[in-house]
């Protein structure tokens, strides 16, 4: 039974993502950006009800921009449960960009995208990231750079904290975790790290009962005489705290 109930799933699941990337194609030219942000906040909130995974906001999600989102990185899922919480435009690395489907998913969702190996490409998504700020929005970046086991944290990079700096607009920590609901304890279901593959974590994340997706916020804060090394540091801290909580 648990094996037709994860098949059901997947099935909607790539019915649903198939109508994303159809709304992209042919509507979102017509949509202004506000509209094209509640589509997707909307859309990753029905792709996780289709998983069976249970949102759970604590804290106050930002009601608007100019802000950049910190988070902790476990799984590809990340996204998906950061978006049903709020939209936000994410920085990713530049290997999505050439993925079959999922680029035109991650392009309608507004990325920007970053050659993680390259200092002078993190100059270049700063800049960008600087403008974007400026105009108001909602950014979102892994200081990890890579997802973790989701006990411990991987030291976070300074670089796209300088936007923020650059920019002079407060950053907001937050926490990802994902949880048996049965138990309270950590789930390690949706996990992506090593030597996982994306096909087997998807399949456990589907598979997995009663599974639930804790997004905590802090609160918004400024560098205040900070530099980005410093300011990453403390939000590495602020964040292992939250997920304590």
């Amino acid at each position: 039974m648990n094996l037709w109930r994860a098949c059901w799933k997947l099935l909607q699941a790539l019915l649903h993502a198939l109508h994303g990337f159809w709304t992209i194609k042919t509507a979102f030219p017509q949509l202004s950006q506000p509209e094209r942000e509640a589509q997707v906040h909307a859309w990753a909130q029905k792709m996780l009800r289709i998983a069976g995974i249970e949102l759970m906001v604590k804290g106050t999600p930002p009601a608007s921009g100019p802000l950049l989102l910190v988070a902790n990185h476990i799984s590809w899922l990340d996204i998906l449960v950061m978006h049903a919480s709020r939209y936000c435009r994410f920085v990713s690395k530049a290997d999505v960009k050439h993925w079959p489907f999922v680029s035109t998913l991650a392009a309608g969702a507004g990325t920007l995208y970053i050659e993680r190996e390259s200092r002078r490409d993190a100059h270049r998504v700063v800049h960008h990231m600087v403008e974007r700020l400026r105009a108001g929005e909602v950014l979102a970046v892994f200081p990890e750079g890579t997802t973790g086991d989701g006990i411990t944290l991987k030291p976070f990079h300074a670089n796209l904290v300088q936007a923020a700096i650059s920019a002079d607009v407060p950053v907001l920590p937050m926490a990802l975790r994902f949880v048996d609901l049965s138990t309270g304890q950590t789930s390690f279901a949706p996990r992506y790290i090593d030597d996982d593959s994306l096909v087997r974590s998807i399949w456990q994340t589907l598979t997995a009962q009663r599974l639930g997706a804790e997004v905590i916020f802090g609160q918004p804060q400024r560098a205040q005489g900070r530099d980005r090394r410093t300011w990453a540091g403390d939000l590495k801290l602020d964040i292992e705290k939250l997920r304590s909580r």
